[in-house]
């Protein structure tokens, strides 16, 4: 469809049915000097609006008897579709468009975190205490008992978050340099939501065999090592040596974080529709990191049978040529060893996971799943299938993304977790860590609240990261295996009486 626009002459395409939703990660500011009438600001906004885009500010910055000048903010779904707007005003009469500002980049300007000391250095006794001479004390007495190192340094509080850059969120291996930002981010996700001091360590190799031993170099500085963006499937080799090597906890986030969140929500979706997970069959797209990591748990927990994909399609025992994480995983899931396709797959499935790739899936892929089935599709920034299609057909439907409900979130997990192991002075990260810290996530929720689209609490909920923390360091403390987690009928009988919705209350 074309349209006209005003005043210039040109013809530009309308830009109304994009295919990506609008979101504050392209947020942009545009300054722009317009001819001061009545409809003027009125012409901006629904100009915007056309385009596509969603206006959440509109400030006036000057003005004079003839023109006025605003600064209007805006999201939009990408990069391409911000020029188009900015191109739409521009093609408006009596508009001037003076500058564009990136909010995004503007952020980051500078880098997103810094080194703030905890003690006064105002004169020269502070000084003394502070520095030499009076910190070489402090340092023979941890030379003598280097546990004192967790009470009397920044070690009871630091975690390294370490990265190679070779998995960066959905960017895949961009390097060192381009994942700094994300690690920045991280350590500030860190501080913010558990108290943690976290900083990036972002390192210009590949090699497993350089990773381990940098970070068993660095380890004495830190109470805790959070692995980064880290492909697989090394991710599993570097993890699994750190762990022997160290006495301090590594956790590698996206397996045991996204893992722990996951089983967090599966919980209160499975009591949603009243299923119990030793019932259910799970399908599950993605056997990489996040991939295995929830699948182990799930298998932990009991579940009925779980289906995994990745590039060899479906994994089941006799397939050639499987790297030792898909091999287990070919020998301990799949039941009846299914070799179908995807779809195929999702017949009769009750549950959906997808930490894969964007729209491998459409809505009539899940309304071929059983009544009351549940959807994750945690493909960032596009799910695996597009969720308002989803939920014309399941019962419960999560994503990734922050403009959704039920975001799946490792922000839910790893501040807690690593507060809990840090105050325990746990020497590792257990699996009975990861199923306490899922329960807490979940039961934050309460049952009074939970619905088909509240699974999980916010991540800004504050009560999420003590109550995580709570439970890890209660797990580490008491390590005894708990009971497998098994959400029925009869926990909250209320809800359950809902199941066999063949789909979402909110569909349509």
């Amino acid at each position: 469809m074309l349209r006209r626009q005003r005043g210039r002459g040109r013809t530009t395409e309308d830009h109304v049915a994009i295919t990506r939703l609008p979101s504050a990660g392209f947020s942009i500011t545009i300054r722009i000097s317009v001819t001061a009438d009545a409809s003027a600001i009125g012409r901006l906004t629904t100009c915007v609006g056309e385009a596509g885009a969603i206006v959440t500010a509109l400030d006036v910055v000057d003005s004079d008897p003839t023109t006025v000048v605003v600064d209007l903010t805006c999201d939009t779904a990408d990069a391409t579709h911000a020029d188009q707007v900015v191109k739409a005003l521009t093609a408006l009469d009596g508009v001037d468009v003076r500058k564009v500002s990136d909010r995004t980049f503007l952020l980051h300007l500078g880098g997103k975190i810094e080194v703030s000391p905890k003690v006064a250095l105002r004169n020269r006794d502070e000084l003394s205490r502070a520095y030499t001479p009076g910190v070489a004390r402090v340092c023979l007495a941890i030379a003598e008992n280097p546990a004192d190192a967790r009470r009397l340094t920044i070690k009871r509080n630091t975690v390294a978050v370490v990265t190679d850059g070779s998995a960066v969120l959905g960017l895949g291996n961009i390097g060192p340099a381009a994942a700094l930002p994300v690690m920045e981010g991280k350590a500030a996700l860190f501080k913010r939501f558990g108290g943690v001091d976290a900083w990036p360590v972002v390192l210009d190799t590949q090699d497993p065999d350089e990773i381990v031993s940098i970070v068993r170099a660095i380890a004495p500085q830190y109470g805790g090592i959070n692995l980064e963006d880290i492909a697989a499937p090394r991710c599993f080799e570097i993890e699994n040596r750190l762990r022997e090597m160290l006495d301090i906890p590594v956790f590698h986030d996206d397996q045991h974080g996204t893992a722990i969140v996951v089983l967090a929500a599966l919980t209160n979706a499975l009591r949603v529709v009243g299923k119990k997970l030793a019932d259910v069959r799970v399908v599950v797209s993605g056997a990489g990191a996040a991939g295995t990591a929830i699948m182990k748990l799930l298998l932990r927990q009991g579940v009925g049978d779980i289906i995994a994909y990745d590039r060899q399609g479906a994994l089941h025992r006799g397939l050639d040529g499987l790297n030792p994480a898909w091999q287990w995983l070919a020998e301990n899931t799949n039941r009846d060893g299914f070799s179908g396709d995807l779809r195929a797959a999702l017949n009769g499935a009750d549950v959906f996971i997808g930490v894969s790739a964007p729209n491998l899936l459409t809505g009539d892929d899940i309304a071929g799943m059983a009544a009351g089935s549940i959807v994750f599709a945690l493909a960032n920034p596009d799910p695996e299938v597009d969720p308002r299609e989803a939920r014309r057909h399941a019962a419960v439907v999560a994503t990734g993304r922050s403009d959704q409900p039920n975001q799946i979130n490792n922000v839910l997990a790893f501040p807690g977790v690593f507060r809990g192991m840090l105050d325990a002075h746990a020497e590792e990260f257990t699996e009975e860590m990861a199923i306490a810290a899922a329960r807490a996530i979940a039961d934050v929720v309460g049952a009074e609240k939970i619905n088909p689209t509240v699974i999980v609490p916010s991540v800004f909920d504050s009560r999420v990261a003590p109550a995580v923390a709570a439970a890890v360091r209660a797990a580490a403390q008491h390590p005894t295996p708990p009971p497998a987690a098994d959400p029925g009928p009869a926990d909250l009988p209320e809800i359950a009486a809902k199941e066999a919705a063949p789909a979402s209350p909110l569909s349509g």
